[in-house]
């Protein structure tokens, strides 16, 4: 009789043992689906992003609301890019060198245009941090407005990088650009070396564009020691509304007239606002007469080079950009030191930054820089020149 209550009580044992080893198993399985299913949701795929499955997270080590630390060791990294404006030839490159750039290492790329609209990007920015982004980059319109962006962000434990132009006021995490600043010494360089003296127009771009008042910057360190000796005067300074080539259209006239068409030099803020100067000129049949700077080697501004009637632009290789920044972006998503080498302040701290170089060119080197980097092609370039000789030939 006792050895059968042994038996029993052994028997029961066994199957407790059992049982519980059974409810382990179903605990842990059913943590792992809970954990893939959460994974999926939040980035759009179950798929593991290019940087080899390193966990994201937030400026606090949180990401999305409640800042609960998530697993993301199977999810691919989604970078939210919100640009001001495809409105214009270098935007559209910016866009598709950034893509690429981001998805070669294994990222998925949200790209919403506001088009100067700056409520509009407000509005796209929380639409892609509502979608769950990891990392906010964007191209700020208003460099004061955006830095509502960056906070919305902060708030979601998403870091925020500034491409191409700098957010004022706010805790931007890390800013990547060219030397804008140098942009504009190289235009003044390189007006400057032609004209050394005479009455200067500057047509500056968007007054709420960072990047505005640093190319300005950098042309008058140039311009005011000139200015000071006499040698140069200003007679004509107007910022240009939203960048337009109408608007620097509209300025220049107001230049001319305002000068009786005597003016012996114009720097121009980019290649878009050159435009509208040469524009200007041409309806004064002072094209090529006057010497015009430009920067950001628009195709446009390339064919006026080779032309005649824009002496220079500032080349910034914007595949190097992009490049970069989709970088960076990737580390700052995954919590990696973005290493910075330079501070910039935008009137509340100073911002980690990573500035790249910019070249200026003129008809001498045009071949080979910006045709012999493939931005644009030979025949792009010349296309208008070709065109004219071949007529010429005719003609004559």
């Amino acid at each position: 009789m006792r050895q059968r209550v042994k038996r029993v009580r052994l028997l029961v044992l066994v199957l407790l043992l059992m049982l519980s080893c059974v409810a382990v198993g179903a605990c842990d399985s059913g943590n792992g689906n809970s954990s893939s299913g959460e994974t999926s949701e939040q980035g759009g795929t179950g798929t593991t992003a290019g940087s080899g499955g390193t966990s994201s997270s937030g400026s606090d080590g949180s990401h999305a609301a409640g800042g609960n630390v998530q697993d993301t060791s199977h999810k691919k990294i989604k970078i939210g890019f919100s640009m001001d404006t495809l409105l214009e030839e270098r935007w559209l490159k910016d866009r598709d060198l950034f893509k690429d750039a981001a998805e070669a290492l294994g990222a998925e790329v949200v790209i919403m245009a506001a088009n100067g609209d700056d409520a509009k990007q407000i509005s796209q920015a929380e639409t892609m941090i509502a979608q769950g982004v990891d990392i906010l980059v964007i191209v700020p319109h208003n460099a004061d407005a955006t830095a509502a962006i960056v906070q919305k962000a902060h708030a979601s434990g998403i870091k925020v990088l500034a491409y191409d132009r700098l957010v004022k006021n706010s805790d931007i995490d890390l800013y990547v650009s060219f030397d804008n600043e140098q942009v504009g010494e190289l235009q003044a360089k390189a007006i400057t070396s032609l004209v050394p003296k005479g009455k200067y127009v500057y047509i500056g771009g968007a007054d709420t564009d960072n990047n505005a008042h640093l190319f300005k910057k950098g042309v008058f360190n140039v311009l005011q020691p000139l200015i000071d000796k006499g040698d140069i005067t200003v007679v004509y300074d107007q910022w240009t509304k939203d960048w337009t080539p109408v608007n620097a259209l509209a300025n220049m006239k107001d230049a001319l007239s305002a000068n009786g068409n005597n003016i012996d030099a114009v720097i121009a803020a980019n290649d878009a606002t050159a435009g509208g100067v040469v524009q200007a000129l041409q309806l004064q049949g002072l094209a090529g007469k006057i010497p015009v700077a430009g920067q950001d080697a628009d195709l446009a501004a390339a064919q006026r080079i080779v032309e005649g009637t824009q002496v220079m632009t500032v080349y910034k290789p914007i595949k190097l950009l992009a490049d970069k920044a989709a970088e960076l972006a990737m580390r700052l998503a995954l919590g990696e030191p973005s290493g910075a080498d330079r501070k910039v302040n935008n009137g509340k701290i100073e911002v980690p930054s990573v500035l790249l170089s910019p070249i200026a060119v003129n008809k001498f080197n045009i071949d080979e820089t910006i045709i012999a980097d493939n931005f644009h092609s030979h025949a792009d370039v010349y296309k208008n020149v070709k065109e004219q000789t071949e007529v010429d030939g005719i003609q004559s």
